[in-house]
């Protein structure tokens, strides 16, 4: 049965305007198309008032800190305010700080550099929040959310702990876990809790207050905030007890030739100048997504994100992909594979034949592919706040024309990667933001 759209989902305008969305893209056999972007999980196109916020701040762009000229201190407020945004767009608890880093993965390295103890992680976790822990002892998640739970619960209890590094939500699947749930667990066994939130922020209300988390980090790029900023926000003693991240100015309070006093947390982790307009635009993402309605930013991404999976499911050969049978929500993500095609072709053919965007690959997150048999990795299609059910339905058709054998053009491999064979689109963007040939 075919999936009917509510009213709020079949409206074609998107939830909110993002840059990109009137974007035409040349297709292999001649003519353009407006581009369906469903990569949103890797980098998530600008808001209008992220783009804004960088155009009325930019004249103004200067060193912050310490500097007595007009722009600096227009500059150094900016900044500065800048943690006000994160810290209410998150509702920190009393003794959480703002750290600005590039991103996520800088994020959980610097947190990494602090944790005085062995940190719990599952198997099913992007890289980023895999990779940097130095003593970590990883649990192998179940077929389900509530085993899953046990599961870490059972090594939290083995022997102390300092923190349990969970995912927010899948970057593969979207499926999301219980982190208010978790942070009590974690809590009750003597450890703190830290959500990689690159994936959730985007999508869901994120209360640390309320939920008890203890530190969170996400990236401005998958918050519709381009320029590459980050943040960790988290309680303050163990940012304070560590050494700088970096060593360098703006990270201390004194310098002898023989000693350094350091600063506190956040400035004790930010030594160098800046990325500025990355935080700039961060806040002001984070203030954009303050102000909508995220119960009918849920109810037109659930919408979506069901048309389009149902769409593909009733297509014979597409399997799509999950971890947990009872997994309370899941965002705007629908990961697939197709019977006889790579994960490779299938996203060359989107692109080349329909202008459509997708990921393909293993999405950062090996342990995760291997584990439920899909090694060789597969397609993810993300929705965000720009996504309409008339991309859905292109997709949907797209995938459903490629199994029935209809594509148009023919396909290869050149240095491991798919490519349409003969490559008639050039990849350099004019002045005029239209591709050109090359």
């Amino acid at each position: 049965m075919t999936a009917v759209l509510t009213d709020a989902a079949c409206a074609t305008a998107p939830i909110a305007r993002v840059s990109g969305c009137d974007l035409q893209v040349p297709l292999v056999g001649g003519g353009t198309c407006v581009y369906a972007n469903f990569d949103y999980a890797a980098s998530a196109p600008a808001l209008e008032q992220v783009t804004d916020r960088v155009q009325e701040l930019l004249p103004f762009y200067a060193s912050v800190h310490r500097g007595a000229g007009y722009a600096s201190r227009v500059s150094t407020e900016a900044y500065e305010n800048s943690r006000v945004a994160v810290e209410r767009f998150v509702n920190t608890a009393a003794d959480q700080v703002v750290v600005f880093t590039r991103n996520t993965t800088d994020s959980l390295n610097l947190l990494a550099s602090c944790v005085p103890g062995d940190v719990v992680v599952l198997d099913i976790e992007h890289h980023a929040n895999f990779l940097p822990w130095k003593n970590s002892r990883v649990v192998e998640a179940a077929d389900t959310v509530a085993e899953t739970i046990r599961r870490i619960v059972a090594e939290l209890c083995s022997r102390p702990a300092a923190l349990l590094a969970i995912t927010g939500a899948s970057n593969v699947t979207g499926e999301v876990l219980p982190i208010a749930e978790l942070a009590e667990i974690a809590h009750r066994c003597g450890a703190r809790i830290l959500v990689d939130g690159a994936q959730l922020a985007p999508h869901r209300r994120v209360d640390l207050a309320a939920t008890g988390v203890d530190y969170l980090a996400f990236s401005g790029h998958k918050l519709y905030a381009p320029f590459g900023a980050g943040v960790l926000v988290g309680r303050r003693d163990w940012l304070d007890a560590a050494e700088p991240y970096l060593a360098g100015g703006g990270a201390v309070r004194e310098v002898t030739v023989d000693e350094t006093c350091w600063a506190p947390a956040p400035a004790r982790h930010e030594a160098g100048s800046p990325n500025v307009l990355g935080v700039a635009a961060l806040a002001a993402a984070c203030d954009a997504l303050a102000a909508l309605d995220f119960e009918k930013v849920v109810e037109h991404e659930r919408a979506l994100s069901t048309r389009l999976a149902e769409g593909l499911g009733e297509i014979d050969g597409v399997q799509l992909l999950r971890l947990w049978s009872d997994a309370p929500d899941s965002v705007g993500i629908v990961t697939f594979t197709i019977d006889g095609f790579e994960p490779g072709q299938i996203a060359a053919y989107l692109s080349a034949e329909h202008g459509i965007g997708v990921r393909d690959g293993r999405f950062c997150a090996h342990p995760l592919l291997n584990r439920i048999g899909h090694a060789g990795g597969a397609v993810r299609a993300s929705l965000g706040l720009g996504t309409t059910s008339d991309d859905v339905e292109r997709l949907v058709a797209a995938v459903r024309q490629l199994v029935a054998g209809e594509a148009d053009w023919n396909y290869g491999k050149t240095d491991g990667l798919w490519n349409p064979v003969p490559e008639t689109r050039g990849f350099s963007s004019g002045a005029d933001g239209a591709a050109e040939c090359i």
